[in-house]
């Protein structure tokens, strides 16, 4: 056996393997004397029918096995051996005079090659890494809404501008039946509010959705529709009152504040502030923290500059899924996956020129981190290790789960390179602040 590789450019090779009868034929020669073994043909005795009528009834497609076994193991063996990155799949060549019946074959398989580049992490123009603060007026509005939550409702027989009412939302056309509850003075306009202030329970009345609420959001939970529904959402809906209420803000004292903190570590209004700042900071960091990541990815991609073997790439997309694509198919399907395969790359060279690695201890510790966030929200504080050990072994055994955290993991280890290694301009907004400069 011969294999040879034909370098076509960069980025595009062709291997090619040759394979003789002395490479396979034996192996062959004993299977067909195994089946001789046990063949049952009437006529002859068990083990005692002739190899010929053997050879001709299995022969062939034996020799076909054996010959597609050899390959495959003796390309992936090449492969391994000459160290060669490939992107893909190696993709066969289709022989239209290829005979089963020659002394040698001949199989040539077309290769995609990875490109060799650099990575620059310095940039002239800044990536924004943002610091997200808690403001005055959020913690305002989070120490208002906790007074709200643990405060005393009682049953109103109208609705005032500061009471809550709840009913049904109604729109046959659009499908709309929700019942929902709602803050009087969280409608948008004096017009509004003047429709449901001394409304009573069973009255019906008939509210406009355009600028009903001053968010968007708020809109689509209350009538129970989807994002791209409430868009330009203008109708009519009626609104059938069935209770209505008023909650007294419960007081900022030590019953209230041991609700909240079981372990007494809040005891003041001040501490209350200061622990709703230290958590709604922590989720903001998490948030800025995706967006730079977000970030230095795009940077990445746009400023590190190397070709791809596009055509040897669309073929073998055309191919490698369950179904087969059409030319025009595997073009579209290239076009969507090429900014993630480039930053694929990008990430393998990150890792592979500044040593960062994963093991699997690392990835339990993970999972654990993850199963003990998890437990902790339905009130379980303290899991045994042996019962996390337990879970993070079955979640690991499921491929799809492993894979979804190990490149977490690994975004991780990337985020906190970059934040070492590379020079970003910090902003330091408000939450609404970044919402808007960040998604604009």
């Amino acid at each position: 056996m011969n294999i040879t590789k034909e370098n076509i450019d960069a980025l595009n090779a062709v291997v090619k393997v040759d394979i003789v009868a002395e490479d396979y034929q034996a192996k062959v020669d004993n299977i067909l004397s195994d089946y001789r073994k046990k063949a049952d043909v009437p006529g002859f005795r068990k083990g005692h029918v002739p190899m010929g009528m053997i050879k001709k009834q299995y022969g062939q497609s034996i020799m076909v096995d054996e010959v597609n076994k050899l390959l495959q193991e003796s390309l992936n063996k090449f492969l391994t051996e000459e160290k060669l990155d490939i992107l893909g799949n190696p993709l066969p060549r289709v022989q239209d005079d290829f005979n089963w019946d020659a002394e040698t074959f001949s199989f040539e398989f077309e290769l995609g090659l990875a490109p060799e580049f650099d990575v620059d992490l310095k940039s002239k123009k800044k990536i924004n890494q943002y610091n997200i603060v808690a403001t005055e007026d959020l913690l305002d509005e989070e120490v208002k809404n906790i007074q709200t939550r643990y405060g005393k409702m009682s049953t109103l027989e109208e609705a005032t501008e500061h009471s809550n009412v709840t009913g049904t939302f109604v729109n046959e056309e659009k499908g709309i039946e929700k019942k929902s509850t709602f803050l009087v003075n969280d409608l948008k306009g004096k017009k509004n509010e003047k429709k449901i202030i001394g409304a009573k329970v069973g009255d019906v009345i008939e509210l406009e959705t355009k600028k009903l609420f001053e968010d968007n959001n708020k809109l689509q939970h209350i009538l129970g529709v989807s994002a791209d529904e409430i868009k330009d959402l203008d109708i009519k809906v009626t609104l059938t009152v069935e209770e209505i209420t008023k909650t007294e803000p419960a007081d900022l004292d030590k019953e209230l504040f041991d609700k909240l903190f079981a372990d007494g570590s809040v005891s003041s209004v001040t501490e209350l502030r200061e622990k709703i700042k230290e958590d709604a900071e922590k989720q903001f960091l998490q948030q800025s923290d995706q967006h730079l990541l977000n970030s230095v990815i795009e940077h990445l991609i746009e400023n590190t500059k190397f070709d791809l073997p596009a055509d040897f790439l669309k073929k073998w997309l055309a191919t490698a899924g369950e179904k087969p694509l059409t030319e025009e198919e595997a073009a579209a399907e290239y076009e969507k996956s090429e900014k993630g395969l480039r930053y694929q790359l990008i990430e393998g060279k990150i890792m592979k020129d500044n040593d960062i690695k994963l093991d699997y201890a690392e990835l339990v510790d993970y999972a654990k981190g993850f199963i003990r966030t998890q437990m902790a929200q339905f009130g379980n504080m303290n899991p045994e290790e042996k019962e996390l050990d337990e879970i993070a072994g079955r979640i690991l055994q499921n491929q799809e789960e492993a894979q979804k955290l190990q490149t977490q993991l690994i975004s991780q280890k990337l985020l906190a390179f970059y934040k070492e290694n590379m020079t970003f301009k910090t902003k330091e907004l408000s939450y609404e602040e970044f919402v808007k400069e960040a998604y604009k």
